[in-house]
């Protein structure tokens, strides 16, 4: 008997990526209208490189590119870029489809909610409250709350906890199969793969269900729990 469903936030809520790159690219813009002397395709790519060595996360990306490229940090460009980021960011944050519809329909089952996340707390709660999603879920765990990422066992456990259920009564949603699959299926979870997030090309998930819209998340939990379609 499915009880709960714990998801992920990005890219399986938010369709994070796109906005990341929607942000940088407005970032780069200003940052040239200011007086950046890189062409925008090599800032760009040079921005993502640093964010897979410092954390997608990384506050202060930015002024480290600046100072990669100058020696140090032109605050004038660095102000351009924040607030052109900023902008962006703020206009480009959506929801994937059907997902308030999915959460409705999993909190008049009755299955109680839950997000773990590996961002930081308040960049999860930002990203939650500015979408209007902060009141469906009965906990939130970001990385603060443990220490630990996905897929360390520490996130999950908290997250039953506070829940107050059993790991073979929840379903965990995600989109990176080696945090979100991986950790959830070590402790005991059912695993959801959320296809339409994938930014990797995953080939084998190894998870024990793919789905295209977040809305088969529904069925699926109906399916588990013996309720006709």
């Amino acid at each position: 008997m499915i009880k709960a469903v714990i998801f992920d936030l990005d890219n399986t809520l938010v369709d994070f990526m796109r906005v990341k790159r929607e942000a940088v690219e407005a970032a780069v813009d200003a940052m040239i209208d200011a007086g950046l002397s890189v062409p925008k395709d090599k800032a760009v790519k040079k921005v993502f490189n640093m964010y897979d060595r410092e954390g997608i996360e990384d506050q202060r990306i930015f002024d480290k590119m600046l100072v990669e490229h100058y020696g140090e940090i032109d605050h004038r460009i660095l102000a351009a870029g924040i607030l052109g980021y900023r902008r962006a960011k703020e206009g480009h944050m959506v929801l994937y489809p059907h997902v308030r519809m999915t959460i409705t329909y999993l909190m008049k089952m009755g299955i109680k909610l839950a997000i773990v996340s590996d961002a930081p707390r308040m960049s999860a709660w930002m990203r939650l409250v500015s979408l209007g999603l902060d009141s469906f879920f009965d906990t939130v765990v970001s990385h603060e709350d443990t220490g630990k990422k996905k897929p360390d066992p520490a996130p999950f456990r908290l997250a039953l906890s506070r829940l107050g259920v059993s790991a073979d009564e929840t379903i965990m949603l995600g989109d990176w199969a080696e945090r979100d699959m991986v950790g959830a299926k070590a402790i005991g979870m059912k695993t959801v793969f959320a296809r339409y997030g994938d930014d990797f090309n995953t080939k084998e998930p190894g998870a024990d269900f793919e789905i295209s819209d977040v809305f088969d998340l529904v069925g699926i939990v109906r399916r588990l729990n013996g309720v006709p379609a």
